[in-house]
């Protein structure tokens, strides 16, 4: 069985408008929430083999705090700033020939429609810092990328 954790970047900031997309820094909330669902994940069990993320600034910072928190090997991948579906599936294809557990830190709208394509539940939204598991339980579903989503987590179902 091969597993897919699909993260969208923890809450940005805006307060600084000369800053372009790419460099926008997480906000104060996304400073708790991060390590929060981190934290979330280590009391499920929960530890991929290894995180893979945009390296824009806010997705990179939400990848840290997870990659510590879980005690997983962190890898910065340009592919998923801005990433179609095309982009994911290969990147993800591409990681299963390795890692039988991966984590993908990146933005919406991508995100969500790559979730949306590849699991048998469509969320049309993953708020900031909402987790994803997708379960693929046969090579066929491997090799289609198309599997059974475990749950969908998010901060709010936790914290006001």
């Amino acid at each position: 069985m091969k597993t897919l954790y699909l993260l969208r970047h923890a809450k940005s900031s805006w307060k600084d408008a000369s800053l372009n997309d790419f460099d926008r820094p997480l906000n104060k909330r996304g400073k708790r929430d991060a390590p929060f669902m981190a934290q979330k994940l280590v009391q499920m069990g929960i530890k991929p083999d290894i995180i893979l993320s945009s390296p824009a600034k806010r997705a990179r910072k939400t990848a840290k705090f997870f990659s510590k928190i879980l005690g997983v090997p962190l890898v910065l991948d340009e592919k998923l700033y801005d990433a179609g579906l095309d982009a994911f599936e290969a990147i993800v294809r591409n990681a299963f020939q390795t890692y039988d557990s991966v984590m993908l830190v990146s933005h919406n709208p991508g995100l969500t429609f790559f979730n949306d394509d590849i699991s048998d539940r469509p969320i049309f939204n993953i708020p900031t810092t909402g987790i994803v598991a997708i379960d693929f339980k046969t090579q066929n579903a491997i090799d289609a990328l198309k599997g059974h989503q475990r749950f969908f987590l998010y901060p709010k179902q936790f914290i006001e």
